[in-house]
């Protein structure tokens, strides 16, 4: 009798991760929480931030998440992500341009609205850079 979740963290870019864990620990929106084998059914949104799940062979895959929902039934965990991606994946480069374009952008006085949208923005950048960083020590 298997004592894993199965896992699938899809995007509208695609699979992100599909596989067994021991658990997934998500950032929700009313504060972090982790899934493990036997969890009842739930679903939460997710926020920006780190996801990470811990394969069936005690590997862990870190993803940089920017919000969603995640769903918890009969030992399937599915992320439905806004944008998911691997930190092995993540373009630092990229990352770090976008951090800048959005400072700049909140530095030049914006409009209520566009704050709102460049904080959002700079925020997912930040994201992609923490786990990105995150995850150099954490590779074999």
């Amino acid at each position: 009798m298997s004592k894993y979740l199965h896992v699938d963290i899809v995007s509208p870019a695609g699979s992100v991760f599909s596989g067994n864990a021991l658990g997934v620990r998500a950032p929700g929106t009313a504060g972090s929480f982790e899934v493990l084998f036997n969890h009842a059914p739930m679903v939460a949104t997710i926020d920006v931030g780190r996801l990470v799940v811990t394969s069936d062979t005690d590997e862990r895959i870190e993803v940089a998440a920017s919000g969603g929902f995640l769903e918890v039934s009969a030992n399937r965990v599915t992320v439905l992500a806004e944008t998911a991606e691997l930190a092995t994946d993540i373009d630092v480069a990229r990352a770090q341009k976008a951090e800048e374009r959005a400072v700049k952008a909140l530095s030049n006085e914006p409009t209520s609205e566009e704050r709102t949208r460049y904080e959002a923005a700079l925020d997912r950048a930040r994201n992609r850079l923490r786990v990105a960083m995150g995850a150099v020590g954490h590779q074999a």
